[in-house]
């Protein structure tokens, strides 16, 4: 693949993730490599992704999202809502490999991606859907809703709270810490944490959102 250096984007991607400290074996190290050459690869026709150099999707997409996976360490079932390209999605149902991780975006190309993206890295735990997330019905509820970029916390929250299992948290991935975002939070949710991430090789705010239903 034409500008593909896959042992320096490899090393440059192993990298980040010791810095993070994150206990991935070389197969799961791999699992992202393909998947981050099929984005190179697809996003040339279908434009999923505004970011067109290999190594600042490492950065931008990969690391970014791997700077919040700790969070998701006792999640059982997840929902990743506008998912776009796969993130933080993909990368969480590479990491967890026994937890469920659902996808779901309106854009059938993206939703096309990651179907494609599912076979080819044998991912048995993702579930991709494509449509609204307020339309959409499940047998089991989640214990975690997240979503990256995809939009403010109030419309986040409108629109796939009843997707949420009634102890479960949406956790936002967001840049600059919300304040606003948080002033309009709808009647009945509280912030529980704001985490400041870090991202190697990135200098750029990032935070997570930790949000919780009040139990009144």
């Amino acid at each position: 693949m034409k500008g593909f250096d896959k042992a320096g984007l490899k090393a440059q991607l192993q990298a980040g993730i010791d810095s993070l400290g994150l206990p991935l074996n070389d197969e799961q190290v791999e699992k992202m490599m393909a998947y981050l050459a099929l984005l190179v690869k697809w996003n040339s026709v279908y434009n999923l992704t505004a970011i067109r150099d290999p190594e600042e999707m490492v950065k931008q997409h990969l690391l970014d999202s791997l700077s919040a996976v700790h969070a998701f360490t006792q999640a059982k079932n997840v929902l990743d809502v506008g998912s776009g390209g796969g993130l933080p999605g993909i990368i969480l149902a590479i990491v967890f490999p026994q937890t469920s991780i659902t996808m779901i975006d309106t854009v059938n190309k993206k939703t096309a991606f990651l179907t494609q993206v599912k076979a080819e890295l044998k991912l048995k735990n993702v579930t991709v859907h494509t449509g609204r997330v307020e339309l959409l019905k499940v047998e089991h509820l989640f214990d975690v809703i997240t979503s990256r970029a995809f939009s403010e916390l109030n419309n986040f929250i409108n629109w796939s709270h009843h997707l949420l299992a009634d102890d479960g948290r949406f956790l936002a991935m967001k840049g600059v810490s919300p304040t606003q975002e948080i002033e309009r939070l709808p009647a009945g949710w509280e912030v529980e944490t704001i985490e400041t991430l870090t991202v190697p090789s990135l200098d750029v705010e990032r935070h997570l959102v930790v949000v919780k239903k009040i139990n009144l």
